[in-house]
């Protein structure tokens, strides 16, 4: 247990018992027949979409007080049951777990993400010296995990959880035996990110969560083919029944013009980015977009995305993702693609 809690455990199972000659065990005792009695009541009153992570937290909550009530009142947070929810349910469990590792951004595998476009060889060319042939059909990857820093961060049950977070996307050339299939280009990206809940309500939407966050992205290479920013960022995240977006608005920090290997990334892909998810049945559809807003040089990107379920598996899904535009990764922030991939899906958005 941390901070608050901590400090009225020590008071309830070691200073209580020492001052009123109780002792720990008849203590400990009263506790746990007051937490089942709590739950008990709280589920009676509770309807069908509250978790009982919920009951539990609003028990403990109760319990915690001066005095232990033979019927303690209890605040039952009452939700919809949406896919967003369900996310949101599991993670809860999850984090009750110390140092467990939670899902981040989806976890997938394309095992052929073609290229239509013409592919971006030029910074590889500038590499290696000389021509370099790439194929059309790679195989692209996405590894994303977060794990708590810090729980109920203002001491407010439910508000601000700090975060961190990784992630590694890798556009793979495996079919190219002529150049040894290498990475042709890897983005590593740590954040660290303050989640706050919310509840607010705007045109049939609930604003569920707000973020705000500061991540370093680069692909870890040498020059010329040296990648890399700095962002602060905010998140917005609304949902409706099953239909979920967020959208995410950054501010670049601000490089010294001798370490700059892209000083011109915001003109490709822009300072915002608009993402989309609707959960049907077991199908999950997705949009992302975003864009520079220059209407004399427009550019930016959009990405669709298909996951389904597999027959005889609940744990890997099919996935299919289609990209057109800037930026699929750090090497071509400024090279335009239009791809269509296909493979397996580990964790979704929703």
């Amino acid at each position: 247990m941390e901070g608050k809690r901590f400090v009225q455990f020590v008071v309830l199972f070691l200073v209580v018992p020492l001052l009123n000659g109780i002792s720990s065990v008849a203590l400990a005792e009263e506790m746990e027949a007051a937490m089942q009695e709590c739950l008990i009541n709280a589920m009676q009153k509770a309807d069908d979409a509250t978790t009982i992570g919920q009951l539990k937290a609003a028990c403990e909550e109760a319990l915690a007080k001066p005095g232990i009530a033979a019927e303690p009142e209890v605040s039952v947070v009452k939700v919809e049951e949406t896919a967003l929810e369900k996310r949101i349910e599991d993670e809860d469990r999850s984090i009750r777990n110390l140092w467990t590792i939670m899902p981040h951004r989806p976890n997938y595998i394309l095992l052929g993400n073609y290229n239509f476009s013409s592919m971006n060889e030029q910074p590889w060319e500038d590499y290696a010296g000389k021509d370099v042939d790439l194929n059309r059909t790679e195989v692209k990857f996405q590894i994303s995990f977060k794990f708590m820093l810090w729980e109920n961060l203002f001491q407010k049950r439910t508000n601000g959880d700090l975060f961190f977070a990784y992630t590694q996307l890798a556009m793979w050339q495996l079919y190219n035996k002529d150049i040894s299939s290498p990475f042709r280009d890897t983005n590593y990206e740590p954040e660290a990110f303050l989640s706050l809940d919310n509840d607010w309500k705007i045109f049939g939407f609930t604003n569920r969560f707000n973020i705000i966050g500061i991540a370093h992205q680069s692909n870890g290479r040498e020059d010329p083919v040296s990648r890399s920013w700095n962002r602060v960022y905010a998140t917005f995240i609304f949902n409706k029944g099953n239909f979920a977006t967020g959208l995410k608005v950054w501010y670049r920090i601000p490089e010294d013009e001798e370490d700059d290997n892209n000083p011109d990334i915001e003109d490709y892909l822009g300072n915002f980015e608009l993402r989309s998810v609707y959960k049907w049945e077991k199908h999950t559809l997705g949009i992302m977009w975003r864009n520079n807003l220059d209407l004399d040089e427009n550019r930016g990107a959009i990405q669709l995305d298909w996951s389904f379920p597999l027959p005889g598996t609940d744990r890997i899904k099919g996935y299919v993702q289609y990209f057109n535009g800037y930026g699929q990764c750090l090497l071509d922030y400024n090279a335009s693609a239009s791809t269509l991939g296909a493979g397996f899906l580990l964790t979704d958005w929703l």
